[in-house]
C-alpha cells in the first residue's frame, strides 16, 4: 500500500502524516532545496513563506474552529503549531523556523516515509504504484505547472500574493512602541506604533506615491498584469482606494489606548513576535510589492521604526491554483484520474490552515483508495468539509481562493440570532459531527 505524495509544503506535509498513519508507505517528493522558488529561503518543510500566523485560535471564527477539528484528527500541522506557539493575543502565531524544522523532523523520522529530494516535471506514472496526492503549492514550478495544464485539459487561473517585511527587534525604538493586545485580549503579544492623524497622513501619501516593483512569471518575457486577491492585497494598493482605507483596516485603532497620552491613537501600525528568540517583529497587514529601496524609505515613517533593520523587505510572488469545480470531486479526486489527489492553494483554498486541512482530507483519502476502501467525504456541517464543498460546487465564472468561513458550512435550522451564540452553535454542531467521522476513520 504506496501513496506517493508530490509537495512538502503545508498541504503536502500534512498529506503524508495521514497516509502514514493509517498504515501506507509514503514517497514524499521535494524539489527544495535543489530547487527553489522566488519566495520560499529554506529547504524545509511547510516553510511559512508570508506571516507567522495562523490567524484566531477561537472558536468563535472558522479558522480557529477548522484548527480544532484538524487537532481532533490528529494533524502533524496543528500539533507542531502548537509546539512552537509564539505571543500573539487571541492568535495562533509561531516561530516559523521552530515550526518548520519540527514538521522536517517529524516526517524525515517516521519509518513508513521515504523523503525523495527532486523535482518531478510531469504527471506521467505518478499514480501507477497507487495513490498520488499532488500538492505542489501556489509556487508550483513551470515544468510540473504545464504537465498539470496538459493533463487537465484547462487554463489555470492566478493572482499575485505578497509577504510583510520583518524588523530586527533591536532595532525598534521602544520608547514610541508600545505592547497591548486589542481590547486586552491574549497577553499583549503586539506591538504597536501609533500615529497622529498628521504622520498616518504623511505616510499614507509616501505610500500611494512609492515606486512598486514589476511583476514577472518565469514563462514571461514581460510584466504580468496583476490579479490580486482580495484577501492579501498589496499595503499600497488598499493605500490607493482612499486615505482612510488603511485606518479603517490594518492601522485601526479600536481597543488599543497608548501609554503616552492615555487615548487612542488616530492609526496603529502592528508588529507580531516572528520568532521564539523574539528577535524579530513582521509588520502586520503590510504584504507589499514596493521595491526595497522604497521600503526602507517610507516604513521608517512610521514611529517606532524610524531605525528600523529589516531582516525581510516584502515581497510579491505570482500563485496559481485550478478551476476545481470543474476538475475536482469534493473527496478531492481529480475528474480525470481518481487515484490522483490534489491539496492546498493549488486547489483554491486560501490561507495556512486551509492549505493544511485540504492536506488532511487528501492524505485521508489516498490512504483510503491505498486500502481498497471508499474514499469520505468530510460532512458539510464541519469547517474541514466545507473547503472541499465550496472549490468543487461553487460557480466556477465565480471562483477565487477562499479562507475558511461559518458562510462556507451548511447552514443549521433556526440558529440562535446572536452572533457570539450562533457561532457557537455552529461550533458545537461542528466537533459533535466530527466525533462520528472520526469514529468511522478509527474503527
Amino acid at each position: 500500500m504506496t501513496v506517493t505524495v508530490v509537495g512538502a509544503g503545508l498541504a503536502g506535509s500534512e498529506a503524508a502524516w495521514q497516509a502514514a498513519r493509517r498504515g501506507c508507505r509514503v514517497i514524499l517528493y521535494e524539489m527544495r532545496p535543489h530547487h527553489s522558488t522566488g519566495a520560499h529561503q529554506t529547504g524545509d518543510f511547510a516553510e511559512l513563506v508570508c506571516s507567522n500566523s495562523l490567524r484566531g485560535a477561537a472558536l468563535e471564527n472558522a479558522v480557529g474552529l477548522l484548527k480544532e477539528e484538524m487537532r481532533r484528527l490528529g494533524s502533524l500541522i496543528i500539533e507542531a503549531a502548537d509546539a512552537t506557539r509564539v505571543p500573539a493575543g487571541g492568535a495562533l502565531a509561531v516561530d516559523r523556523n521552530g515550526f518548520s524544522k519540527f514538521i522536517t523532523r517529524r516526517l524525515s523520522e517516521h519509518r513508513q516515509i521515504e523523503v525523495r529530494r527532486q523535482e518531478l516535471a510531469g504527471l506521467e506514472g505518478i499514480a501507477a504504484g497507487g495513490p498520488a496526492v499532488i500538492a505542489t503549492g501556489p509556487l508550483t514550478s513551470p515544468a510540473m505547472s504545464r504537465a498539470i495544464g496538459e493533463f487537465f485539459g484547462e487554463e489555470y487561473l492566478s493572482f499575485f500574493d505578497a509577504a510583510a517585511p520583518i524588523v530586527e527587534a533591536g532595532s525598534i525604538d521602544y520608547s514610541r512602541a508600545f505592547r497591548a493586545s486589542r481590547y486586552g485580549k491574549g497577553d499583549a503579544g503586539y506591538l504597536n506604533c501609533p500615529m497622529t492623524e498628521d504622520e498616518y497622513l504623511a505616510f499614507w501619501k509616501a505610500l500611494v506615491e512609492a515606486d512598486g516593483a514589476d511583476l514577472h512569471h518565469p514563462e514571461e518575457s514581460g510584466p504580468a498584469r496583476a490579479k490580486f486577491f482580495e484577501g492579501c492585497l498589496p499595503v499600497e494598493e488598499m493605500a490607493r482606494r482612499g486615505p482612510q482605507t488603511l485606518a479603517f483596516g490594518p492601522l485601526k485603532p479600536v481597543g488599543l489606548t497608548d501609554p503616552r497620552t492615555g487615548a487612542r491613537p488616530y492609526a496603529v501600525v502592528q508588529l507580531r513576535q516572528d520568532n521564539a528568540a523574539a528577535t524579530h517583529y513582521n509588520i502586520v497587514g503590510f504584504q507589499t510589492n514596493l521595491r526595497w529601496p522604497e521600503q526602507g524609505r517610507v516604513f521608517r515613517m512610521i514611529p517606532g521604526l524610524e531605525q528600523a533593520e529589516f531582516a525581510r523587505y516584502g515581497v510579491m510572488h505570482r500563485n496559481t491554483f485550478l478551476k476545481s469545480p470543474l476538475l475536482l470531486f469534493s473527496t478531492l479526486q481529480s475528474r480525470i484520474e481518481p487515484r490522483l489527489l490534489f491539496a492546498g492553494q493549488l486547489t483554491g483554498v486560501e490561507g495556512y490552515v486551509e492549505s493544511a486541512a485540504t492536506g488532511l482530507v487528501a492524505g485521508v483519502n489516498a490512504a483510503r483508495l491505498a486500502r481498497g476502501q471508499e474514499p469520505l467525504v468530510f460532512p458539510p456541517e464541519t469547517a474541514i468539509g466545507s473547503l472541499p464543498r465550496y472549490i468543487t460546487e461553487v460557480d466556477p465564472k465565480h471562483f477565487q481562493p477562499m479562507n475558511a468561513a461559518f458562510g462556507l458550512i451548511k447552514p443549521m435550522p433556526n440558529p440562535p440570532k446572536k452572533t457570539r451564540e450562533r457561532k457557537a452553535a455552529y461550533a458545537q454542531r461542528a466537533l459533535e459531527t466530527l466525533e462520528r467521522v472520526i469514529v468511522e476513520l478509527n474503527p
